[in-house]
């Protein structure tokens, strides 16, 4: 790893500083020939150690084992080889988390000595702590371990997952900011925790990652994302304030979502502190039990996620893109204020299985297109598919409205399952035909039969364990004048398409999703 690189020089090494506690002891005459880490999350020169110096004990020796009956190399004679016994360590487990290094080098004096120290070592045991209890609970073997931004190689195949925190102001310059960027695009996450919720640090991270993404907001998690049920399902948090008073109140953790994946995750109260286990009267916390079962969840959803987060950073190229558009069927996607392209490989994995298992004629051409786009009312069918909450605004309602009751047709997708997304549509739909409502679309409709006949489907395990074991499709329609209009499927079909495990996912198997979707695609073409 190259954040724990010997480093040149005298005084004390890279790998020194690195791994050893929150202190690096050296007396004034030490320090005077040492030579410093470079300074790599660049502070400004007005951002000030306002937060406490540390929070808790360094993190225990790591474990170690004594073989005896070893040796030394053979000795001259008469020399006689003396038996020892040797300490060994076991093989270091793969590392999970990566601990970013922040803040300036500071000193104080603690005691006779001066000490060094910087911000992100205020908490020294923080990862350790967590990943012993989870490595227990879950039966899993991963470490962690300490880099900085000059040496990190910024690829989440060598580390899966960044920690930020600390209690004081950061500056990142662009470059690392650039990095930061790629790494989460090709599957990596940052979680950033504000220990003991300390107000620097928390407008610093929000600054930061604001930068990083600029078109990518951190939103509150809402309580059916995965992150709050991927091992404990998890409802109110309860926190403790700096007079020791405690009081619960919903989940404070927030997010950027990238596709099916949160690739930033960030606590604005304390969680590092329950981590390591200890408790003081500073700042605001989670409790160091839940704080344990949050990051439990931290780790799970990390595991379960890389490979998608891998997959995602691939995109499918729509080769047929500029492709003149004559008669033949292009697929249409609407564009709204929420994620409105959480699966970008869906359409285009769907399109080919229609265009190998049907006689129409599909052209790999997907457009995207906002509602009151002049036009989009040439195209059969739209499709319409996010995780949160949206709305149509009335120009849009009224243009949804003429485009249906004209003989267009409507596929709506919550993708990933998700409640923010189903309760958005079935309130937007319902004002753009009021007269209307969403009703299941029983087994004997043409749509179960328009290329595959379907009966009975398989869901995802997510499914059975909220919706018990279902086995029947679940979709709902509304029919204008004896002609399905609208379609829509409460549990997930994008993914299925995409065809790529989403574990976290309640939606329909790979090979349901594609034959619901074939379907749909069939009775928009023929009706």
């Amino acid at each position: 790893m190259s954040g724990t690189d010997e480093g040149s020089g005298g005084g004390l090494s890279r790998r020194g500083f690195l791994e050893g506690s929150a202190w690096a002891y050296w007396s004034a005459a030490g320090a005077a020939g040492s030579v410093l880490l470079p300074e790599i999350a660049r502070a400004r020169a007005d951002d000030a150690a306002s937060g406490p110096v540390d929070c808790g004990p360094p993190p225990q020796a790591k474990p170690q084992s004594r073989t005896g009956g070893e040796s030394f190399p053979p000795l001259p004679l008469p020399a006689t080889p003396l038996r020892r016994t040797e300490k060994k360590r076991p093989p270091a487990p793969p590392p999970l988390i990566g601990k970013m290094a922040l803040g300036r080098v500071r000193f104080i004096r603690k005691g006779n000595e001066r000490v060094q120290y910087r911000d992100w070592m205020t908490d020294p045991a923080d990862v350790d702590s967590l990943l012993n209890w989870t490595n227990t609970k879950l039966g899993i073997h991963y470490g962690k371990a300490e880099v900085d931004f000059d040496h990190f190689s910024f690829d989440p195949r060598e580390v899966p997952a960044l920690l930020f925190a600390g209690h004081n102001a950061f500056t990142l310059d662009d470059r690392v900011r650039g990095q930061l960027a790629r790494y989460v695009l090709d599957g990596g996450t940052i979680i950033g925790d504000a220990c003991c919720g300390w107000k620097d640090f928390n407008n610093a991270f929000r600054r930061e990652i604001a930068a990083i993404f600029p078109n990518r907001p951190l939103r509150k998690l809402t309580p059916d994302e995965p992150l709050l049920s991927a091992y404990y399902k998890l409802g109110d948090f309860t926190y403790q304030k700096a007079d020791g008073s405690k009081y619960q109140a919903e989940p404070c953790l927030e997010g950027i979502g990238f596709g099916c994946r949160t690739g930033v995750i960030y606590s604005p109260a304390d969680l590092t502190c329950g981590w390591d286990g200890h408790d003081h009267p500073r700042g605001l916390r989670v409790v160091i039990d839940q704080a344990r079962q949050i990051g439990a969840n931290y780790v799970t959803y990390v595991l379960g996620s890389y490979q998608l987060g891998r997959f995602l950073s691939t995109t499918k190229v729509y080769h047929e893109a500029s492709a003149p558009a004559r008669d033949d069927f292009i697929f249409a996607q609407i564009i709204h204020e929420g994620d409105w392209d959480p699966d970008p490989s869906a359409v285009h994995n769907l399109l080919k299985y229609v265009r190998d298992n049907s006689t129409l004629t599909i052209k790999f051409k997907r457009v995207d297109v906002k509602l009151t786009d002049p036009g989009a009312m040439n195209y059969p069918l739209l499709y319409i598919t996010g995780h949160h909450d949206f709305r149509w605004s009335k120009a849009e309602a009224e243009w949804l409205r003429r485009y249906l009751t004209a003989g267009g047709m409507l596929l709506a997708d919550a993708c990933c399952g998700r409640a923010a997304f189903h309760l958005a549509f079935e309130r937007e739909i319902a004002q753009v035909l009021p007269e209307s409502r969403l009703e299941d679309i029983p087994l004997d409709h043409p749509l179960y039969h328009a290329h595959h006949d379907i009966g009975r489907v398989s869901y995802t395990p997510r499914v059975a364990e909220d919706f018990g074991a279902l086995s029947a499709p679940s979709l709902k329609g509304i029919t204008l004048d004896g002609r399905l209009a609208v379609v829509y499927s409460r549990f997930d079909l994008g993914n299925g398409w995409e065809q790529f495990p989403h574990p976290y996912a309640y939606g329909y198997s790979e090979k349901d999703a594609l034959a619901i979707g074939a379907n749909v695609i069939v009775t928009a073409v023929t009706h």
